[in-house]
């Protein structure tokens, strides 16, 4: 199928080409439809499937004939509701990119940076509203948003927003929204409370589920990396010899360690730059630019700043250490690999993070396979041998943390021996690529 045949009009049409896209991604082939008859939709599907199009292009369609002719300030007639800065931001570029021939106004709320800017935009007039759940709701009680006339309302990534202690914000806007409007409902997971949450905000809707949970995508390749932890240092900076990787994502699991990460890199000579909780936003997206346009090769980042990274073809992740929680790892590795792309992982694991190994492998079905090109190679014999000489501390393992409302806020845990469940990050896998020649791929934009 391809985009002209699902009913769109000529501006996003014309758009879509212009940005290289000519056939839907699956998600996106299964929601358009749904959404432009003004249906309810609950969609289950991971980051890199093209999800977010699949809400934008819909909504600019339904938004734009009846504000085509409005002059002056307009009402907020659509808000979409992100957990972080990086995805609202990302999201806000696709409006502005599929609705580009259309005369409709879009903008992002976010904190982290001064309100003026964005209540001087508000002030203005919006047609469509992104938003990160504490700033909306700090503008709202402001009296800035109003939201009386809204007509579409869209909860992108919902489990990540449980995860993060935001789904309390969460249901205070819901409770100020109009009874009369359509829901769209994006999670990657369905846990207990986010289907309650759903059934509570959804009006029949139409379910739409793509990719099986906790896979990871086929043209990933993957590879383990037995190593002591004073020893990894030095293995990345081995494996970063190769001029070959010219960019990669490399992941830590605290904001220290980040840190670390790059302030050794930078001392034998590789650009790196970190991004995380403690950075500002505006380090953070220079950050993020520096590495999209690659004059940074390498960047540093903890899972949840790492949410809605949206890089072309990146083609390495470095999971310098392992996450706690096993899912954490396929939404990692997912960096790569996006839009049925290729892709190479590779994991380091020292005597402390062997069980979470065994958890990930657990999850994903197979086991990683031991990379060759190792010079401070462990057995993983050795591993349990220098892990059974620590004195115990406790299992850290993925069966026995617990999820809870307050699991995680902002900001990365301190120590991953102690790191709270609320650190799951959804799973997620490529969509496929079937481009005409020329043509771009579906980068992360979902």
């Amino acid at each position: 199928m391809l985009f002209n045949e699902l009913n769109l009009i000529e501006p996003i049409l014309s758009a879509l080409e212009s940005e290289g896209y000519t056939q839907p991604t699956p998600i996106q082939e299964q929601s358009i439809p749904t959404i432009l008859k003004g249906k309810d939709l609950l969609g289950c599907a991971q980051t890199g499937t093209g999800k977010t199009a699949a809400f934008a292009i819909p909504m600019l369609q339904l938004l734009h004939k009846p504000h085509a002719n409005i002059k002056g300030p307009r009402a907020i007639k659509a808000l979409v509701l992100t957990p972080t800065r990086e995805l609202a931001i990302q999201i806000e570029e696709s409006f502005k990119s599929y609705g580009k021939n259309l005369p409709l106004k879009y903008q992002v709320i976010f904190g982290g940076v001064g309100q003026k800017a964005q209540t001087d935009a508000l002030s203005r007039g919006v047609d469509i509203l992104v938003a990160t759940p504490g700033r909306l709701l700090d503008l709202m009680g402001q009296n800035f948003i109003n939201l009386r006339e809204l007509e579409i309302f869209v909860l992108d990534e919902a489990d990540r927003m449980l995860d993060m202690g935001f789904i309390h914000d969460v249901k205070k806007v819901i409770a100020k929204l109009p009874a009369k409007r359509q829901t769209l409902f994006f999670s990657a997971t369905m846990p207990p409370e986010i289907q309650k949450l759903a059934n509570t905000i959804l009006n029949e809707p139409n379910k739409v589920e793509v990719t099986p949970v906790s896979s990871t995508a086929e043209k990933i390749v993957q590879s383990i990396y037995y190593v002591a932890k004073n020893d990894k240092r030095t293995l990345l900076n081995h494996i970063l010899q190769d001029k070959n990787i010219q960019t990669a994502l490399v992941f830590t699991r605290t904001k220290h360690g980040a840190d670390k990460v790059v302030k050794d890199l930078i001392k034998v000579g590789i650009k790196a730059e970190a991004i995380h909780g403690n950075k500002s936003q505006n380090a953070r997206q220079r950050a993020l630019t520096n590495f999209k346009d690659r004059s940074t090769r390498i960047l540093v980042a903890t899972d949840i700043a790492a949410r809605g990274i949206d890089v072309d073809e990146l083609t390495h992740v470095i999971n310098y250490e392992l996450p706690n929680i096993p899912e954490t790892y396929v939404h990692r590795i997912g960096r790569t690999g996006r839009a049925g792309l290729s892709g190479i992982a590779f994991s380091f694991c020292d005597a402390e993070e062997r069980d979470y190994l065994k958890d990930i492998e657990k999850l994903i079905g197979l086991p990683l396979p031991v990379a060759e090109d190792n010079p401070y190679e462990m057995s993983w014999q050795s591993l349990m041998t220098q892990q059974a000489d620590k004195p115990k501390k406790g299992k850290a393992t993925a069966s026995n943390h617990r999820r809870g409302p307050h699991a995680n806020t902002a900001s990365e845990p301190a120590k991953s021996k102690s790191a709270p469940r609320g650190d799951r990050e959804p799973n997620l896998s490529g969509a496929k690529r079937t481009p005409k020649s020329g043509s771009r791929r579906w980068s992360g934009k979902s």
